[in-house]
This record gives C-alpha cells, structure tokens and sequence, in this order.
C-alpha cells in the first residue's frame, strides 16, 4: 500500500518528522521498534513516515512507497513476526547517484530524523547518510540480527537473536526425537554469516550431538574434508557405544572460510553459487553446504561399506519471521522509544544500545572498522559458554586416543583398522 504523504498532512511544514525504514533480512521483533517509536514520536507531536522496502525506492529518487503510520497501525503488532514495513538489502552507498536519491527523497518528505532497523549493513548506510546529509537529518540506527554478531557491549543480544534460538533449538530437539526414532543422522546448517552465535546457542540450548562453528578454525581457510572430517569422528564415536544417530549442527559461515579450491569443486558440482549480494556478500544460503557435507560424509562410509542414512536440513527462513518472545518483545519496546528519545534530543550518528536500562548511544565513528564497515562480533573460543557447549557435544577429543582398546573399538566402528584410525584422526588427541 503506498499514499502520496503531502496530501495526508497538511501540517507537515510546522512539524518535525521522523522516518522508519527497515534493511537486511527480517527478524523477530522489528515491528516493536516500529510501534514504539512511532507512539513516542506521535506522543511528543512528531509526524512519522514508514518507508517502504528499506532503501529499495529511495535510492530510486521514488518517494511514493510511504505510508504515514498512526497509532491505529501500530498499537499491538509488537506480538508480530515480519516486518509491516517490509524489508529489502538495497545498499544506497554502492553508487554515488543512489546516496544523492536518498537524501533528495528524504528532503521531499520533509524528514528531520531517520530510524534505520537493521544489521551491519543497514548501520553502514545509515552512517553514511548521516554524514552526507551534514546535519539536516539526525540519524540512528536500531540493531538488528539473528545472527547477533554486532559488536553491543556487555555481550547484549541484538533483538531477534532470542527468538530466533528459542524457535530454532524446537526444531533441532524435533529432529534429535526423529534421528533417535529412525536411527538416521541429520545434518544442520544454520545461519550466520559471519559469526556462529546462533548455531552454537541453537546446539547448546537443544542438546545437539555437535556444533561446528568459524571460530573453532584459527586458520584463515578451511577445508570441506576437514570439517567432514570432525562430522565423521562424531558419527564414529557415537557407533563405538550403540548409537547410530544424531545431530550435527554447522554455522552458514563455514562456507565463507572454504578454500578457492573448495568452493570452485561445489560451483562444478552445481552445489554453490559464489554470487554476491549488493552488500558484496557471498549468497550463503545459495552454497549448499549440507549437501555437500552430506555427500561427502555417506561417500566415506560407503566406501567401507557401512550404511549410513543421512538428511539435510538448514534451519533460517523458519525462524526470522517468527512471533518474538517476550524477551524481545519487551527489548524492542526500550529500543524503539529509546531511539525516538536520542533524536528528540539532538542526537544523531550513532546506534541506540541498552545498557544497565538506559539508551547509550554507540556512535558509528567508533563502531567501524579500517574498511569503515561494523565490526564483528565472533563467539569467543576461550569462554567457560563455549567450553561448555563443547564438553556435552560428542565428537572426538585427546580423551579418545589414551587407551587402546577404546582406540581399537573407535576404529571398528569406523571400518577402519587401528592404524588407518590414527593416521586419519590421530590430530584430534591433540587439545584443541
């Protein structure tokens, strides 16, 4: 649905108005942004804008996919998965051209103050119409991503993260049931492009068998064998006591740290597409990284002539449009009025955080790295959180490799003599 603003408010000159666009993908909670700071906006006088599609049309010069949102549209979506204002990845900082649409767009509307909803890319274009709009319109920009890999303090979720675990650990306990029932192995890809925060918390949450995660390869590249590799003595170990089923979790982003070589044998194998987004992201979900996992794990024991019935599965559309749970539901509320109280104020360029209860703002100037992206957040390795979720996961590890006989019964497990054993696993007696 689109209106022509003008016609809507004859008063738009006197007021100040405040628009929302939402960018990158969906997640559980943006509409409880949109809400609240649309009813702080309207309590304190301020007209506000929804825009359509992220900066879709506005880099288009298009300023005709505008609704003005009252309190009627707004006042009990906070219970409501998706995005009333619809998302969309266009990036207006590619082109020159796009950037000067946008601020163009936002001059006819009359906008004084830009909420963006979004990740890191979405906080990327933000502050750079921020900066090019050299004050006349305040900025801020509310995070957003399942993946929770920007850089909030105090390990802070970014909203959407806990629903999306809370739906995704569903599933994975759902398929643990059905791997014990049929006696088959599934194996999970789920998102996060850069980070594994959501596959580990999914895991950990659920009781997965293992996890596989970027951040537990210290190496710049990977390759697939050894990730199947550490796939493989899972699936062996848990033969050696009788138990020929599981689940084996892997983060999307382990695509995005395999070897040229790697990722050109799945593009010839019409397993992969190594197209980028308009952020200049690998399409992740366009590598099928199950599959390939999948194929190459039944390959191996076929090979030793043990039967072994495998599924794919990868775990992200199912949870971004998910009703929030109450977590979120409660943080989006502080968010968005949050926002709405740092624009009131004369704030502008940065994102809105809570911290302690309060909105501190994290200004971009501080949050971008030498490439003026958003730095990451990585699960990190050395925590007594990771080192938990490693201990109940099975796979192989030094304990493995201190007695012969559990040795010996590993490799018949496998197909494998002892000494073909250790010479494929013998690296995993090492502490990681």
């Amino acid at each position: 649905m689109t209106v022509m603003i003008r016609a809507v408010n004859p008063d738009a000159r006197r007021q100040e108005t405040i628009a929302i666009l939402v960018g990158g993908g969906p997640a559980p909670g943006i509409n409880g942004v949109i809400a609240a700071a649309t009813l702080e906006a309207i309590e304190e006088g301020r007209r506000v804008l929804g825009i359509y599609d992220g900066f879709k049309w506005l880099a288009r010069g298009d300023v005709g996919h505008v609704k003005e949102l009252t309190i009627e549209d707004v006042s009990r979506i906070h219970f409501e998965g998706g995005s009333i204002l619809r998302t969309a990845r266009e990036n207006p900082t590619k082109d020159p051209q796009k950037m000067a649409n946008v601020l163009s767009a936002l001059r006819e509307l009359r906008v004084n103050c830009l909420v963006t909803i979004g990740g890191d890319d979405t906080a990327f274009s933000a502050s750079q119409v921020a900066k090019n709009a050299n004050g006349a319109i305040r900025v801020v920009h509310v995070p957003k991503t399942i993946d929770n890999d920007l850089p909030l303090p105090g390990l802070t979720p970014t909203f959407g993260y806990e629903t999306a675990r809370s739906v995704g650990a569903e599933i994975i306990r759902n398929l643990m049931e059905d791997a014990r029932t049929t006696g088959r192995w599934y194996f999970v890809v789920a998102m996060g492009r850069h980070a594994g925060h959501l596959a580990l918390g999914m895991s950990k949450a659920a009781g997965a068998t293992l996890c596989i995660i970027p951040e537990e390869f210290k190496q710049p590249k990977v390759t697939l064998a050894e990730i199947c590799d550490v796939i493989e003595g899972s699936i062996i170990k848990r033969r050696a006591t009788d138990r020929p089923h599981g689940v084996a979790v892997m983060a999307e982003g382990l695509a995005s740290k395999l070897t040229d070589e790697d990722l050109a044998q799945l593009a010839r194998k019409n397993l992969a597409s190594v197209d980028r987004d308009d952020h200049g992201h690998m399409r992740l979900s366009e590598v099928n990284l199950g599959k390939a996992i999948r194929d190459e794990v039944e390959r191996r024991f076929t090979a030793r002539k043990i039967k072994l019935t495998t599924v794919e599965k990868v775990i992200g559309y199912e949870v971004r449009c998910a009703p929030p749970v109450p977590f979120d539901c409660e943080y989006t509320r502080d968010l968005g009025y949050a926002a709405v109280k740092f624009l009131a104020g004369g704030g502008s360029a940065a994102m809105a955080s809570i911290q302690g209860g309060k909105m501190v703002p994290m200004y971009f100037k501080d949050m971008m790295d030498e490439q003026g992206k958003t730095k990451v957040r990585f699960v990190d390795t050395t925590t007594e959180s990771y080192q938990v979720a490693r201990e109940y996961m099975i796979r192989l590890g030094p304990e493995d490799f201190r007695n012969d006989v559990w040795v010996a019964r590993l490799a018949g497990s496998g197909g494998y003599t002892p000494e073909e054993f250790m010479r494929k696993f013998g690296r995993f007696a090492q502490p990681s």
